[in-house]
């Protein structure tokens, strides 16, 4: 990230309290509700893309190496349909990792995605795809293809390799 990245975070982040309680730098553009409800694993920063939505309410982890493109949303929480001042409870939403979630996609309340999963750019997730190691595109999105296994696990063992390196 260039310099400037830093420097706007320490000002919006610090200074002006915008996004206060998240432990990494984080966009200026980029919104985290709840931030003491995000976990967030090795290698990953959610928010750090423009324009990201994070409502974490209900819970959100991120697993290790996973990265939001931007204007991503990730939803935990809902209103409901009638008193719309209420939430609805929802279990955490959970995202595995080596994810990648492409530009503008949404992942709705309760949903769970497995290690490796790829959401197209747009997609809106509604229901969950525990196995991972797949893409998903549309609305509401669905499997489009399977990951190989064995190139997962190649990339999973030499990614964790290089950062105990410290690369």
């Amino acid at each position: 990230m260039p310099l400037s990245f830093y420097v706007l975070d320490v000002l919006f982040r610090r200074v002006l309290r915008q996004n206060a309680g998240t432990r990494w730098a984080v966009h200026h553009t980029s919104t985290i509700r709840s931030p003491e409800k995000l976990q967030a694993g090795r290698g990953s920063f959610p928010g750090d893309s423009p324009g990201v939505y994070i409502n974490a309410d209900n819970g959100v982890l991120v697993g290790d190496f996973t990265n939001l493109g931007p204007q991503v949303g990730l939803i935990s929480a809902n209103h409901d349909p009638v008193a719309n001042t209420e939430r609805v409870p929802a279990v955490p939403l959970r995202i595995g990792s080596f994810c990648w979630l492409g530009m503008g996609a949404v992942v709705l309340p309760g949903v769970q995605l497995g290690d490796f999963t790829v959401v197209g750019a747009g997609a809106v997730v509604t229901r969950s795809f525990p196995e991972g190691h797949c893409v998903l595109a549309g609305n509401p999105a669905r499997l489009i293809r399977h990951l190989d296994l064995a190139a997962c696990d190649a990339q999973a063992r030499s990614t964790y390799a290089q950062h105990a390196a410290g690369h």
